[in-house]
């Protein structure tokens, strides 16, 4: 059975740092698209980042210059480097993967809250 586990968020000042971490099993992990989302009150779901199984890396405009994500395959885990971090980046923090050629199979983690004090 996949898992998907975040874990790193918390409460920082405004222009500080936080790196989520977001754990896999079950899965073969270098099958697997990994992207970062975020959900803040009131608002959707949105993409934040999205790395493909080759490592290639696309970021919301929003978070550009500021957010970074990595994969480590020896540990199928997935990082989300925040810096300078703004108040509007509060919300809760959300891992997916999906396979690269099997969409449909995709799994979600239960999301890490991230709060930014302004």
């Amino acid at each position: 059975q996949a898992q998907v586990v975040e874990s790193g968020g918390g409460l920082v000042q405004a222009g500080g740092s936080l790196s989520l971490s977001c754990a896999t099993s079950g899965i073969i992990f270098s099958n697997y698209d990994i992207g970062w989302y975020r959900q803040a009150p009131g608002r959707e779901r949105e993409m934040v980042a999205t790395i493909t199984k080759s490592g290639t890396t696309t970021y919301a405009d929003s978070v550009k210059g500021r957010f970074t994500i990595s994969r480590d395959s020896g540990k199928s885990t997935v990082f989300l480097h925040m810096n300078t971090l703004k108040s509007e980046d509060t919300a809760v923090y959300y891992c997916n993967v999906v396979h690269h050629a099997i969409r449909s199979s995709t799994y979600w983690g239960l999301g890490t809250q991230v709060t930014v004090a302004s």
